[in-house]
């Protein structure tokens, strides 16, 4: 359901030569994964032995031992209807290989031999064992296990209804070109990696980096499965560190130094590795030149994706917004050092003066602190930012005074033009009533002020800021040529629940230290367009959540549609699971509803935005990230969604 493939990585008690007890403990975990509903349970190198035996591998009994087991645990996996992945020596042409050993729901769908073995430090395994490198480079062999005939040879691809993976072997991820690397060129989207890794110091944090890595590159997700701390200890300490990683991201990692007899479970999001490879033309070009190396796909029966709903996957509310503090302040002292060097580069090529509406929100607030910034790292005045409020009829004192208060704390030089008879006069050359407080009514005062800043600039030598943010440009939530408007966009690439946190960040670096408390009332603002007069008491009466919809949920259906092109069915249950404690499944069904209607019939405004610098990976700028026809219809989606 929805692409989620549910992943084990099994770690059994072993002891070292036993193979009946083994495969017994190897049986009992894959009993439990299959009663967490795991589709695909990988286990570490070499568990049906050890893999500290050392010459004990050149022992027949040892390896008709391992057939048996093998074939005892292909028929479990029958029973349970489940694929295992386990680890054990293999003898194949009177040499002995370190393989990885497919089980598929009662057969041995395969076996793939270690390509690189460790022959320094503590690890001799070219002592006991053949490379699959060894191996003719064209051909398959067909050998028997147990009692079944099965496939032997390297880089085979495993597919099923619904997925394909491929299997490595430890060492084999350490070496500079992978052969999961190949495999996922050649079609693999999950690599397991059965491993036997000693402990050293700061060896989990590489390891760590190394499984990351290698899901980021190859666009894929990847089990890595280590050997636990129950093995030989004659010279080397084994972690049992185990990983399950997703196109760079970790998703699920045990949490002790030294671990054993434990299952990690997660669900991987197929959907999310395949929106990726559909969209990175790179991934697609080299996997045309080097897609080949894969020489045998073997067929498993049936699906492996079926039965799993997804529910063990992590879904954060704020995708945008890391969700550890250092985290994210690091975050946005990046993006805040970008937002500067791109307006830095603009000014300097102009030669202007940043000029700002500033209203006392959010958003103006975030494009002043950038404006200021940048104006003081090209060693000029701070005077050469020009602010201007421009009250009208729904100005409130709270943002007027915010506004006022923020420029002259930070020293800019401030100007205050009200523009409410000018916009007064504008009702009388159009005939508009001025009590209908209708759609002229508030869009008459957006393009007065972007009129009055777009001319104080020309007056000034000045290059007028922008200062809308990327979710109010998704839902087409700004005037057109008014707000939409500007000479450069600061803010055109970061959500608005992302500006909060900027702002919040920036009063904890102390940036602009004189203007802290300001900054912190403007932090506890209503976000609104105080287009619409004030209520009784002088309070915003005009609140914009209250009319487009919660940001929180925008933003969540923003980064999904973008990022990965989800459906509205997919869309709608994980923000179902993110917002459970927040939002009943009508208000999220109707926001989601009105998402679709305003981002697809919005996209003039889009269409013709202004520069404005990216900061991550979802943009809307209609040059690069998002280009999509002003004319399309909303019908599919909507359609779908009205079926939810």
């Amino acid at each position: 359901m929805f692409d989620y493939i549910r992943v084990s990585c099994c770690v059994p008690n072993i002891a070292v030569a036993d193979v009946a007890g083994n495969a017994g403990k190897i049986g009992t975990q894959m009993r439990k994964a299959a009663e967490q509903g795991t589709s695909i349970a990988v286990f570490p190198e070499l568990c049906l032995t050890g893999y500290t035996c050392q010459d004990l591998f050149f022992q027949q009994t040892l390896l008709d031992d391992c057939g048996r087991a093998a074939q005892e645990l292909a028929a479990l996996s029958g029973e349970l209807q489940i694929t295992a992945v386990i680890g054990m020596p293999v003898s194949v042409c009177g040499q002995i290989y370190n393989c990885a050993v497919v089980l598929d729901r009662g057969t041995i769908a395969g076996i793939v031999p270690k390509h690189f073995l460790p022959n320094y430090g503590e690890y001799y395994e070219k002592r006991w064992f053949s490379s699959a490198e060894d191996l003719p480079e064209d051909r398959v062999l067909e050998v028997t296990l147990g009692d079944q005939r099965t496939a032997f040879g390297r880089n085979m691809l495993f597919r099923a209804a619904d997925v394909s993976f491929g299997v490595e072997l430890c060492e084999d991820l350490w070496t500079p070109l992978p052969p999961s690397t190949f495999l996922s060129l050649g079609g693999a989207e999950l690599m397991l990696n059965l491993s036997a890794s000693n402990e050293t110091i700061s060896k989990r944090a590489y390891r760590r980096s190394l499984v990351a890595q290698q899901s980021a590159r190859c666009l894929c997700a990847y089990a890595y499965c280590s050997a636990g701390c129950t093995e030989s200890t004659q010279d080397l300490v084994f972690s049992g560190h185990s990983l399950i990683a997703e196109n760079g991201s970790i998703l699920a990692e045990n949490e002790k130094l030294l671990d054993t007899n434990y299952i990690l479970t997660m669900d991987v999001d197929l959907g999310k590795v395949r929106a990726d490879r559909r969209k990175n033309r790179s991934f697609a070009d080299t996997a045309r030149v080097y897609g080949q190396a894969c020489i045998c796909s073997v067929e498993l029966a049936g699906r492996l994706t079926s039965e799993v709903d997804g529910s063990l996957y992590p879904v954060r509310k704020l995708p945008f917004v890391p969700s550890t503090r250092l985290d994210r302040q690091n975050r946005c002292r990046d993006i805040f050092q970008m937002q500067v060097a791109g307006l830095i580069k603009r000014l300097s090529v102009t030669n202007a003066k940043p000029v700002i509406g500033v209203s006392g929100g959010l958003d103006s607030t975030l494009a002043l602190l950038v404006s200021a910034e940048a104006v003081r790292q090209m060693d000029r005045p701070l005077t050469d930012v020009i602010g201007i409020t421009m009250p009208c009829f729904g100005t409130t004192d709270r943002t007027y005074n915010n506004a006022l208060e923020l420029m002259r704390t930070m020293g800019i030089t401030s100007v205050t033009i009200p523009i409410a008879s000018a916009v007064e006069q504008h009702f009388l050359d159009i005939g508009h009533d001025k009590s209908v407080t209708d759609l002229t009514f508030e869009n008459s005062q957006a393009r007065e002020r972007t009129q009055v800043l777009m001319d104080y600039a020309g007056k000034v030598g000045g290059l007028v800021v922008g200062t809308g943010d990327l979710s109010e440009l998704a839902l087409g939530w700004c005037t057109y040529n008014a707000d939409h408007m500007s000479m450069y966009g600061v803010n055109a690439s970061i959500p608005k629940t992302l500006i909060r946190w900027m702002i919040d960040a920036l009063v904890e670096y102390d940036i602009f230290p004189e203007s802290t408390e300001v900054l912190r009332d403007v932090l506890d603002t209503p976000i609104s367009p105080e287009l619409l007069p004030p209520d009784a008491e002088g309070n915003i009466a005009q609140q914009t959540e209250d009319i487009v919809g919660p940001y929180a949920l925008h933003d969540f259906f923003l980064y999904y549609v973008l990022r990965y092109g989800f459906t509205p069915e997919k869309i709608f249950s994980l923000a179902l699971r993110a917002f459970r404690d927040d939002f009943d499944r009508e208000t999220v069904l109707k926001w989601l509803r009105n998402f679709y209607r305003r981002f697809v019939y919005q996209q003039f405004k889009r269409s013709c935005l202004p520069d404005g610098v990216k900061v991550g990976s979802v943009c809307l700028s209609p040059r690069g990230d998002w280009r999509m026809p002003s004319d399309a219809s909303a019908a599919s989606w909507l359609s779908r969604v009205e079926k939810l």
